[in-house]
Order: structure tokens, then sequence, then C-alpha cells
């Protein structure tokens, strides 16, 4: 599933199609996705001006003039393509294949602008996970899929001494208690690996062991804190993971695959100096950990 840094890539590429264009035409070729489309839709878009694109934790929020805002979240293989109404252009080299069978075209937004004319971008999702939602802006934060969330991984609000307040005497495994969408919003499992990787802290480690018996955050919490920005920083920049079906909009690959230090490296040697170690894989509530137990304590 596309974790937070390729959601803010595909809000990157769609902006400078999507952001101020007028919405001439939403095509729904199916009534529902993951879950049944809003009725209202096409209704509530159609004509409305698209004053920004946004993101909250992994979903995409595409806001309109009336004060609405369309909730898109990818699932599995979801993903958008931009095409010009004279042809297709999907620059970039393919390293996994991208669906364009017109079958799992699902939603179509018509657009047009003074900048780009007349433009299509297209939501296409074979395995239909992802879903579409509408919220009102002015009470966003009431909607199901943002109740009580986390701060962002690159917010102010994100620091050692608030995730010291929420792991206090907690016995949950640190990266159980780091996915806990409640604790930090958008952290998803590629990128935790990556961040315990570089703060040398073990995966199944009690959350509430990085906390001083004051409630202070210990030096690892604090390293953490920082390895978290860091992972996700440098994620972004490199344009997200290419993993399975995700691709950028624009049909080119995020790279940040190959600077992974652990994740998906099972039996490979770790790769922190003077370790020695080997990456070890175990599961975790279902999903896959990747870490080095010499250097992870």
């Amino acid at each position: 599933m596309p974790e937070l840094p390729e959601v803010e890539t595909v809000k990157r590429g769609l902006q400078p199609f999507m952001e101020g264009a007028t919405i001439r035409r939403l095509e729904l070729r199916r009534p529902d996705l993951r879950f049944p489309l809003p009725k209202n839709l096409a209704g509530l878009a159609e004509g409305q001006r698209i004053a920004a694109l946004s993101r909250r934790a992994k979903y995409l929020l595409i806001d309109l003039e009336n004060g609405t805002s369309i909730l898109s979240h990818l699932g599995m293989s979801g993903s958008y393509r931009i095409v010009e109404e004279e042809g297709e252009a999907q620059p970039g080299d393919f390293h996994h294949a991208r669906s364009k069978d017109e079958k799992h075209d699902h939603v179509i937004f018509h657009l047009t602008s003074p900048e780009k004319g007349a433009v299509k971008v297209i939501y296409n999702d074979p395995r239909r996970f992802g879903f579409m939602d509408v919220v009102e802006r002015r009470s966003m934060e009431s909607h199901a899929a943002f109740t009580g969330l986390g701060p962002e991984p690159l917010g102010n609000a994100l620091s050692a001494d608030y995730l010291a307040s929420r792991f206090k005497s907690r016995a949950q495994p640190l990266k159980s208690a780091l996915l806990d969408q409640k604790n930090i919003a958008g952290l998803g499992n590629i990128y935790v690996c990556e961040a315990l990787w570089r703060s040398h802290l073990a995966p199944d480690r009690a959350a509430g062991t990085l906390v001083n018996a004051d409630g202070t955050p210990s030096m690892g919490l604090e390293q953490l804190t920082l390895a978290i920005r860091e992972v996700i920083t440098e994620a972004i920049a490199a344009g997200g993971s290419s993993l399975r079906d995700h691709i950028q909009t624009d049909g080119s690959l995020g790279y940040f695959q190959h600077s992974f230090n652990v994740y998906d490296q099972e039996g490979e040697p770790c790769r922190t100096p003077g370790c020695g170690g080997t990456v070890t894989r175990i599961v975790q509530a279902g999903r896959s950990t990747f870490y080095c137990p010499t250097c992870q304590k």
C-alpha cells in the first residue's frame, strides 16, 4: 500500500494540472470502489474550481471552492494518471507494469484551465481497495478517516516529548506503537522499519522503555524522533518508493526503494558500520518486520 511519501508524491504530481482547474465533468464509471461512491459526488464537483490539493496522513484531498473536499485513498493498487485530450503522456522508464485497461478506470476528472487547457485526470484501481468520499472542510477532523489521528511525521507537533507522553508505561511493542495512527498519522511499515534501524532500536521492545522514570524522553526516543523525520523527508525528496503497482503520476518511478537499509533485505549484511550482523525478518501483527538483532536493541 502506498505510504505517506508516495501519497505526497502523487499530490505534487497532480498539483500543476488540478490546482486552479475547473471540473467540467466528473465521470463515474461504477457506483463503488471499496465503499459506495457518494451519490452526490458528481453533482457537487461539476462546475467547481479546484482551490488546492492537500494531504492528511495517507489521504489525498481535492479541495473545491465550495468548501468541500474530495477525499481519496489509493488502497493497494489505486493510481492517478494525467491525459491531455489530444493524447496520453506518460514519460518515465517503467519498471513495474501500470494498469491502462479502461475497465479499471473508475473515476475520471475532465478538467479545463487557462494554463493546461483540457486535461483528464484518471483514477485507475484494479483491486478497488481505494475509496473516495466528500467532506466539509470546516468539519474535516470529525470525519471517520481523521478522528483521533495523531500529528504528521514532519509536523511541528511531533516531538520526543510528545512521543514520551504517548509511550509512558506502555508495554506495546515499539513498532506497533509507531504504526498506531493515533500516535503518528501516516507512518507506515516500510518507514518504521527504516527509522528503527537508523536509531538502533529493536522493533519488539516495549515502547515504555524509551521513557525515563520522570516522563522525559530517553536519548533513544530523541534519536528515533529525528530518524522518523529524516527517513520521511528523504523518501519524499526521492519521490517515494515504487512497490508493486505504485508509480508516480507522470509514469516515472520513486527511487527510495534503492536506499532501503533493512526493509526487504532479509539475509543481507547489516549496513551499520562495524556491526557485522545480518538483517532478519520477523512477523508482528501480521506484518513483516525487517531489522538487525545485532545492533538494534
